[in-house]
């Protein structure tokens, strides 16, 4: 495992980013040949390593379906404590159908 540590780095625009980075485990995976090269292509028309660029969609997904993952707890409580004051199904359900399409505009 790699150990943690700080980096700041300035952009162009003067602005600081602070990297830190974490411990980390080495992952092998098989990559059919084609999908391996459209990801160097990728990878190479956004200045970055294939690695990078596979951490980076790797984090983009994993944060879309952790939020989605709380979104649906946050449902499941919501109509939780809907149901102890609210004894109509349909109620409840039309009051979560309409919580959903809220959020999800």
């Amino acid at each position: 495992m790699k150990k943690q540590t700080e980096q700041t780095l300035k952009t162009e625009e003067g602005f600081e980013l602070k990297f830190r980075s974490r411990d980390s485990s080495p992952v092998t995976i098989h990559i059919p040949a084609d999908t391996l090269t459209s990801l160097e292509k990728i990878a190479a028309g956004r200045d970055m390593s294939v690695e990078a660029l596979l951490k980076l969609y790797i984090g983009q997904s994993m944060r879309h379906d952790l939020a989605k993952l709380s979104a649906d707890r946050v449902l499941e409580k919501t109509a939780q404590v809907l149901k102890q004051h609210i004894q109509s199904e349909e109620e409840i359900s039309a009051i979560l159908k309409e919580i959903r399409v809220e959020t999800i505009s």
